[in-house]
């Protein structure tokens, strides 16, 4: 579903290096924010990042199904939405992804590992959503060994003030609705969204008939204004209220989990000569409640002081400094613990050539609990010819412990971070503008891998906690990627995905080894289109925690969607997901949705 950016135009490097100076404007392509320190065009970058944009995210119900679609990336849920659900890249889980949202951290402190949970979050909310594979400590610091997932929620596009509002009715009695305003003018910007989503849901657990529900509320706001030539000044903020339904076992269905988030950014920007700075500082707050769990509250809190630096220098080099300060605490009803982490980085941007680019990154971190930690990545870009560009990164990451890793029951004070090296070449090809193809082949390895141990006798609990598993994970493989444009009506898409993910020869489970993804996009008539995708899964084994009668394995699920312009400013849409009913898990004894129909309707205004 990547297509925007696999069809992006790219820009040449004396483009980029003139446009500060520039009396025409430049078509500097497709930007990638999450790649480097510092915006570039996607042609320059050496990371791998795919990017949705906003028409791809609207042909999805929810984040989880939109990321679902990228290479690389592979889902399992404990349900239907508002579920847990855990996101692999590359093979590897959601404690070792960094997620952002307007540049807030919203990984949560709390959780049995630092991680986000990608279950709940419809598209209505979002606007633009990079995925960064790879290890990329060098520019994130911890939990950053698998990639990063970049959030922007919807933006102003044209002067003066706009709106967009979007309702929908579906299945499992599930309604949702977002509302977007948004003013902008020559100096600044601000948008403000508000998005809900209720459903009656499915049963979570396999074997039960019971629906489990969930409702949600989000709010979010940004906004930028250029005080004068050389100063700016921004803020973003977000607010999300959850709450669903679960079943406590296999013997009590009865039960409500309830979440809290709070999240702010402001952030400065001063252009001074030849060096330009942003000064910035975020919260985030999580506040879980589990009433009748054996354990009621989970708090967690982060703030990050963060301090960013670029100078252009000779022959059109970039050199990208900053200092970071991250603290990190979490409470429950048994516990409590905190640790902070100071970090110098600096990451120099060279084009040695025309058709070259490189960027050299390292990044120092002193944990408060685990010392010193020195990481880095080499990233380079080289176009081949103006139709074939060759992209190569080696990198290294760590993932210290987490909160709960440490400090809960089941925690272990004795752990030790883990360190990974990744490295990866692509190669991408054009055809004349009607097309492209991509090839990835991919390599991390992962030491000291932290994982619950129910043998263990590290921790006083006496039921088992967290210890680092013996020998090294490697997660290797290839990602393939193409679109086609047949003619002006008709386009085919696909990626396959080959991932082998094992800790000491032992596959890692939920993990499919084959994953493909099939499209077909029409213009059915002047104002009419439609899509056909079909998605499959195969190789997956199954978590040791699964029942006997699981259904976890190979799976196909074909999607459906159409789109009626209904004016130039609003569309009637049909969404038909999993159309054939197929009846699968990907989490053992964890029930998903069958057969799904959304009908829904686009204005802006």
């Amino acid at each position: 579903m990547t297509r925007s950016i696999l069809l992006a135009s790219a820009a040449s490097i004396a483009a980029l290096s003139g446009a500060a100076h520039a009396e025409e404007p430049y078509d500097l392509g497709t930007i990638i924010v999450s790649g480097n320190l510092t915006p570039l065009p996607q042609s320059r970058t050496g990371a791998s990042v795919d990017v949705i944009e906003t028409e791809e995210l609207e042909q999805s119900g929810s984040l989880a199904g939109a990321l679902a679609r990228v290479p690389g990336v592979s889902l399992s849920a404990n349900g239907g939405l508002g579920s847990n659900t855990n996101l692999r890249i590359r093979g590897l889980d959601n404690s070792y992804v960094g997620v952002r949202i307007d540049g807030i951290d919203v990984t949560d402190p709390s959780s049995t590992q630092t991680s986000f949970n990608f279950g709940g979050f419809t598209t209505g909310a979002l606007g633009r959503v990079e995925v960064l594979k790879g290890s990329q400590s060098a520019l994130y610091g911890s939990e950053a060994i698998a990639g990063v997932i970049d959030i922007t929620t919807p933006r102003p596009q044209e002067l003066g003030f706009s709106g967009k509002t979007t309702l929908e009715a579906g299945s499992f009695g599930t309604y949702s609705g977002s509302l977007s305003l948004a003013q902008k003018s020559d100096r600044g910007e601000i948008a403000l969204t508000y998005s809900a989503v209720t459903s009656e849901g499915i049963s979570a657990r396999a074997g039960d008939t019971e629906k489990d529900g969930y409702d949600q509320q989000m709010l979010t706001l940004s906004a930028r204004y250029d005080v004068s030539d050389v100063l700016t000044l921004g803020a973003s903020a977000l607010w999300r209220d959850a709450e669903i339904e679960i079943d406590r076992s296999t013997t009590d269905n009865s039960g409500k989990n309830f979440t809290d988030q709070r999240g702010a950014r402001v952030f400065a920007e001063l252009a001074t000569g030849a060096v330009n700075h942003t000064l910035s500082f975020s919260k985030f707050t999580s506040e879980r409640r589990d009433p009748g769990g054996y354990t009621t509250m989970f708090d967690g809190d982060r703030k990050q002081f963060s301090y960013l630096a670029n100078a252009g220098l000779s022959n059109g080099a970039v050199l990208n400094f900053g200092l970071d300060r991250t603290e990190e605490s979490f409470a429950s009803d048994f516990d409590t613990g905190a640790y902070d982490t100071n970090s110098a980085f600096a990451e120099l941007q060279l084009a040695p050539a025309g058709n070259i680019d490189l960027s050299l990154t390292a990044r120092y971190d002193d944990h408060s609990i685990f010392g010193d930690n020195l990481g880095g990545r080499i990233a380079g870009v080289w176009r081949m010819t103006d139709t074939t560009t060759l992209r190569a990164v080696i990198g290294t990451g760590f993932r210290a412990p987490s909160l709960y890793e440490l400090y809960s029951p089941y925690g272990n004070s004795g752990l030790q971070p883990e360190q990974s090296r990744s490295a990866e070449l692509g190669i991408e090809h054009e055809f004349g503008g009607t097309g492209v193809v991509k090839a990835t082949a991919f390599y991390t390895e992962v030491d000291d891998l932290i994982a619950f141990d129910g043998a263990s006798t590290a921790c006083a609990s006496g039921w088992g906690c967290y210890a680092q598993v013996p020998g090294t994970t490697v997660s290797k493989g290839v990602e393939l990627a193409a679109q086609y444009d047949v003619n002006d009506r008709v386009s085919v898409y696909g990626n396959y995905t080959y991932t082998d993910a094992r800790t000491d020869g032992a596959r890692l489970t939920r993990v499919p080894r084959h994953d493909l993804v099939l499209g077909l996009e029409a213009a059915l008539s002047a104002r009419a289109s439609g899509t056909l995708e079909v998605q499959h899964a195969a190789g997956i084994v199954p978590s040791p925690y699964a029942p006997v009668d699981h259904k976890v394995g190979d799976y196909t699920l074909v999607n459906l969607s159409v789109s009626y312009d209904v004016t130039d400013r609003a569309q009637a849409y049909l969404r038909v997901e999993n159309a054939l009913d197929e009846d699968y898990e990907t989490a053992g004894g964890y029930n998903t949705p069958g057969r799904s129909v959304a009908f829904g309707l686009r204005a802006e205004f």
